[in-house]
């Protein structure tokens, strides 16, 4: 549902049809917009990949945001998590069928970005 503006005969401004929850855009926004997490999610696009490993690709992340923002992942249900059984045990991170669902909107950021040379 759509809101609207419309003008009355006094031209007084009502919206119709507000918005009283966040809308799909907003949602979809908190779920991949935090920071990191976009990124963690396209270096996860491949194959599984440990975590020291993801910390190092992700050269200025803490390892402290970078496993905040996996169990957020996690938790949402676009990354899981396994434990291997080796020495010294290391846990490895891969996407889930819905995370995976997220890298063609990834994709068209980063070429959208790269292509206006967004700066930060």
């Amino acid at each position: 549902m759509e809101s609207s503006i419309k003008t009355d005969s006094k031209g007084r401004k009502k919206v119709e049809k507000p918005c009283l929850e966040p809308c799909a855009i907003e949602k979809g926004m908190r779920l991949i917009g935090s920071k990191w997490t976009g990124s963690i999610l396209y270096h996860l696009k491949d194959e599984p990949v440990r975590f020291n490993d993801l910390a190092r690709m992700l050269g200025g992340a803490s390892k402290k945001m970078i496993d905040q923002r996996l169990k957020e992942l996690e938790s949402r249900g676009m990354v899981t998590r396994t434990v291997l059984n080796e020495r010294p045990i290391a846990v490895t991170y891969q996407l889930t069928d819905f995370g995976a669902s997220a890298l063609s909107i990834l994709e068209q950021v980063h070429v959208w970005s790269e292509s206006h040379q967004i700066e930060l």
